[in-house]
């Protein structure tokens, strides 16, 4: 069982189910209203939990009630909680998402007490692996590439300027294509392994600008997306640490990812080390 700290963001999701995605300045009525347990660093400590791994969650919350139900799936899933502190004044991340009857979404999030996730009160573990999203600040997430020694992975999502001595120090790195395009040239600077899913297209393993695995995600009868992507970060970083073969991991990675788009809700979706055992086989 490895052990695995995520340091990152905790989010409530508002959920709207609608008959599809509105276009720019266009208002989509008669949709059904759900909230589930969100926020990438909370799901990807909850999918490496239910995937076997010994999981730390290091995140900050608001004084309120959103941040119970915010931590609810992974309090009774076994996440180490001790280190997700609240914050006095600051509202509990939020993300507001609209879904379409294909599973696609849109996704907009208030941060909240996630931006005071910062360096100065900031410990970080002895664990076999860290994995960090950028939905805390890029100042914490340099301070870390600095600081931590084992395996340091790195989901770039959502895009945004980062620090080359992250990437350059990143055992893993983890964009969609969406953040491939963006980041661009940038990418050039990753020192250890650059996964890049697809959605339901090929996802690739590179190293040093060379693609050494592709695996294509089993068909499933996708509900909802969100969540699919920090589910293969978790699975992926898993399966590198326990020491599968890169081809193993990565058709291991795109199974989960996979799995978890066919329920709703980012966290309710999360499939367990059994089930995509049973599908990457």
């Amino acid at each position: 069982m490895p052990s695995i700290a995520v340091i990152g963001s905790v989010n409530l999701d508002i959920v709207a189910k609608a008959a599809k995605l509105p276009a720019p300045g266009e208002t989509v009525t008669d949709a059904e209203l759900l909230s589930f347990p969100g926020g990438k660093g909370a799901n990807q400590a909850l999918a490496a939990q239910r995937l076997g791994a010994d999981v730390t969650l290091i995140a900050r919350v608001g004084e309120d009630a959103s941040a119970d139900a915010a931590l609810a799936l992974l309090q009774a899933g076994g996440v180490d909680l001790s280190n997700c502190k609240p914050v006095r004044d600051k509202a509990t991340g939020t993300a507001l998402i609209a879904v379409a009857p294909s599973g696609e979404n849109q996704i907009v999030v208030a941060p909240g007490a996630n931006r005071s996730l910062n360096p100065d009160d900031l410990d970080v573990p002895d664990t076999d692996a860290l994995i960090c999203q950028l939905e805390v600040p890029v100042d914490t997430v340099a301070w870390v590439a600095r600081h931590y020694g084992g395996f340091f992975c790195v989901n770039l999502a959502p895009a945004m300027r980062i620090d080359a001595a992250v990437l350059q120090r990143a055992d893993l790195i983890v964009v969609n294509e969406t953040e491939s395009e963006w980041y661009g040239a940038t990418l050039a600077a990753c020192g250890g392994l650059l996964a890049t899913t697809r959605g339901a297209g090929t996802a690739t393993l590179a190293q040093g600008g060379e693609i050494i695995a592709e695996a294509k995600p089993p068909a499933v009868d996708a509900v909802d997306t969100t969540g699919a992507g920090d589910t293969f970060t978790a699975a992926l970083t898993v399966a590198l640490v326990e020491g599968m073969e890169p081809a193993d991991a990565l058709s291991f990675a795109c199974a989960a990812g996979s799995l978890a788009t066919t329920k709703m809700g980012a966290q309710t979706s999360l499939p367990t080390r059994a089930e995509v055992s049973d599908v990457a086989k």
